[in-house]
């Protein structure tokens, strides 16, 4: 299968020697990686995290040690963990260097394809001593991502625009994550190979692509203001209604749940597919 054949790029998945016991005290680093550790059956292990881990609810009664721009190096040092879990590409890099040099066990977490959501369960499920549960979910995501990919192979393409962000307006390109999904969905992104895995983008190329489609992930927890389209009536995705709004804490966000967000883009491409096969 083309997709479970794409390979890692440099950056390991996670990069770290698994420990000789389980982890009992986890700091997590993102939102990410304390959703998948309550997944596993081992959330109530996490003694600090950073903002924005909002999921399960639980994961909001977690002290706070910092965000995507500063960790509280102190108060985490204070929390005596045995194992922390880092995000390599939300995480400040001088401060997982801090952290290295004062002997904490880091664990770096860096996703770059769908089919490493499997293999980093698998490799949590090493650390906190959960490989059975990880090895079940592992498996159901693998089998997941293949049905969807038999699904949709071979299928119109759906010409769609992804509003990640109304001002600047931006979208996404390259490898980013959500771009992996509208090509497992077969979709068109005509801002796929733009500089960048998130570039801004004009309005007036927007308009230029004729989208039959216009995507607008939104979250209950974090709202944000969405671009009004009705003053562009000619592009077919506004003139014929066709939007799709999907939760963006499961499309974005690298865990076992992003699956039940994906089958629903899917569907919503789907669903614009067979709309324009018949008024064709």
């Amino acid at each position: 299968m083309k997709m479970l054949r794409m390979v890692l790029c440099c950056c390991a998945l996670f990069t770290a020697a698994v420990q000789a016991k389980p982890a009992q005290r986890i700091v997590a680093l993102s939102p990410h990686l304390v959703e998948q550790l309550y997944s596993l059956g081992v959330g109530d292990r996490i003694v600090g995290t950073t903002d924005h881990a909002d999921y399960p609810e639980a994961a909001k009664n977690i002290p706070r040690v910092g965000n995507y721009a500063h960790l509280q190096i102190e108060k985490i040092l204070a929390l005596k963990p045995d194992l922390v879990l880092a995000w390599t590409d939300g995480n400040p890099p001088a401060d997982l260097t801090k952290l290295r040099q004062l002997g904490l066990t880091l664990v770096d977490s860096n996703p770059l394809q769908l089919t490493d959501i499997a293999k980093e369960l698998r490799l949590l499920g090493q650390l906190t001593g959960a490989e059975a549960e990880a090895e079940q979910q592992a498996q159901l995501m693998e089998q997941g991502l293949e049905e969807l990919e038999k699904n949709y192979a071979g299928k119109t393409k759906v010409t769609v625009f992804y509003e990640l962000w109304q001002q600047p307006l931006s979208t996404v390109a390259q490898q980013a994550w959500p771009q992996q999904q509208l090509e497992l969905c077969g979709a068109a992104n005509p801002f796929a190979n733009a500089i960048g895995d998130y570039p801004q983008v004009s309005l007036e190329h927007v308009i230029a692509s004729q989208p039959q489609l216009i995507i607008q992930p939104v979250s209950v927890n974090e709202p944000r203001a969405l671009l009004d389209w009705s003053n562009w009536p000619a592009i077919p995705a506004v003139k014929y209604q066709q939007f799709s709004q999907p939760n963006s804490d499961l499309v974005h966000r690298t865990t076992s749940r992003m699956l039940q967000g994906v089958r629903q883009l899917c569907a919503d491409i789907d669903k614009t597919r067979q709309f324009f096969a018949k008024k064709s």
